[in-house]
C-alpha cells in the first residue's frame, strides 16, 4: 500500500453520486482509506463501507458537535461496532469551542467517556481539536498514558506540536498546510520527525491548493505530501511510505 488517507468521510452525501468511483481511484494508485465516524448513523456507514471495500478501515464514535445526544445506549452500541474486525479506533471524538454546537460540560464528558471506552478496548483514538486546546490538554494529560492515536487536523504552532508529540500522539496534516497564510503551520511541520506524521484530506471538507473550494477527495493527500516533501527537503515517495507506515503502526492494520 502506497499511500493512506488517515481521515475520511466518505460516508457524506457529497459523495452519493460517485461514492464507488472515488474509492476504486484510489484503489487503482494502492491508497488505503480511513472511514471516520463523528455520530452514531455515520460510524455505522463507516463500518459497513469498511466491509464493502477491501482498502478501507473505520473507527466509531461522536463528534462533540453532537455530545448532548450521547447517553449510555449510545455508548453501548459504539463498543458493539468497536469490535468489529474492520474498526480499528475510536474518533471522531474530542472538543470543539467554535462552534459550541453542545454544551462544554456535556462536550467534555462525553470526550472522557470515549476515551475510557478507548481505553478499554485498547484501540486509538482521533482526536478533534478546535480552539479548546487548555481543556484537551488537560484532559489528555490525565488520560493519556493509556491512549495512543492522531490529533486530526492539526493547525497549531511549533509549540503546540511538540506538546501533543510529548504526550505520545501523532498528528493528522492535511489540506490546510498548503494554504498561504498557514505559515506557522508549515514551519510546525518542517520540524515535526516525519515519523510522527498521518496524511488525511478530512475530505470532503478542507480540499487543498490547487483544488481549494471545491469537495476534497482522498487521492488529494497527495498535495499535501507534496508540500511536506518541500518543507524537509524529501522525495514525496519517502513522505508517502512513511506517513503510510504511520498509519499502519498507529491504528494496527492488517493489510
Amino acid at each position: 500500500m502506497k499511500w493512506m488517507d488517515s481521515h475520511a468521510h466518505l460516508d457524506d452525501r457529497a459523495f452519493d453520486v460517485d461514492r464507488a468511483s472515488v474509492i476504486a481511484r484510489c484503489a487503482e494508485e494502492d491508497m488505503g482509506i480511513l472511514s471516520i465516524g463523528t455520530s452514531l448513523a455515520s460510524s455505522r456507514a463507516a463500518v459497513r463501507l469498511a466491509k464493502r471495500y477491501r482498502t478501507m478501515w473505520a473507527t466509531v464514535g461522536v463528534h462533540p458537535h453532537s455530545a448532548k445526544s450521547v447517553d449510555a445506549a449510545t455508548i453501548m452500541e459504539l463498543r458493539e461496532m468497536a469490535q468489529e474486525n474492520l474498526v480499528v479506533g475510536i474518533g471522531e471524538i474530542g472538543l470543539d469551542y467554535y462552534r459550541d454546537l453542545s454544551p462544554r460540560d456535556r462536550q467534555r464528558a462525553v470526550f472522557s467517556q470515549q476515551l475510557n471506552l478507548a481505553a478499554e478496548l485498547k484501540l486509538p483514538v482521533c482526536l478533534h481539536n478546535r480552539e479548546s486546546t487548555e481543556d484537551l490538554l488537560a484532559i489528555l494529560k490525565e488520560k493519556a498514558p493509556s491512549h495512543r492515536g492522531v490529533i486530526h487536523s492539526f493547525l497549531g504552532d511549533r509549540s503546540l506540536a511538540d506538546q501533543f508529540l510529548s504526550l505520545g500522539f501523532h498528528l493528522g496534516v492535511g489540506g490546510p498546510l498548503t494554504y498561504p497564510k498557514n505559515g506557522a503551520l508549515r514551519e510546525a511541520v518542517k520540524h515535526v520527525p516525519l515519523n510522527r506524521i498521518l496524511l488525511e484530506t478530512d475530505c470532503p471538507y478542507l480540499t487543498p491548493v490547487p483544488y481549494r473550494g471545491r469537495r476534497n477527495e482522498p487521492m488529494y493527500v497527495t498535495y499535501v505530501a507534496e508540500e511536506i516533501a518541500k518543507l524537509k527537503g524529501l522525495h514525496i515517495e519517502d513522505v508517502a511510505s512513511q506517513s503510510t507506515e504511520n498509519a499502519i503502526r498507529v491504528f494496527g492494520l492488517e493489510l
